[in-house]
């Protein structure tokens, strides 16, 4: 993969969730204190599939486009 601009670091290839990913993406932990954070970097044409995050207190997912273009 071409190097990054990011300020994000790459982070291993994000295996342990290959199975919503159409492509190769890369996951990054940031912090795990009180809102666990990650970066997550996708190669080019890297797609999504549909999913749902289920949150039982309030939680769920928030998405902050750091680089780059994509569709939500």
């Amino acid at each position: 993969m071409k190097e990054s601009l990011s300020a994000f670091p790459l982070g291993s290839t994000n295996d342990a969730y290959a199975e919503y990913f159409i492509g190769q993406s890369y996951l990054a932990p940031l912090t795990a204190e009180q809102i666990p954070t990650y970066n997550v970097t996708f190669e080019p044409a890297c797609r999504n599939n549909w999913h749902i995050h289920h949150a039982e207190k309030g939680g769920g997912q928030m998405l902050i486009c750091v680089y780059g273009d994509g569709w939500y």
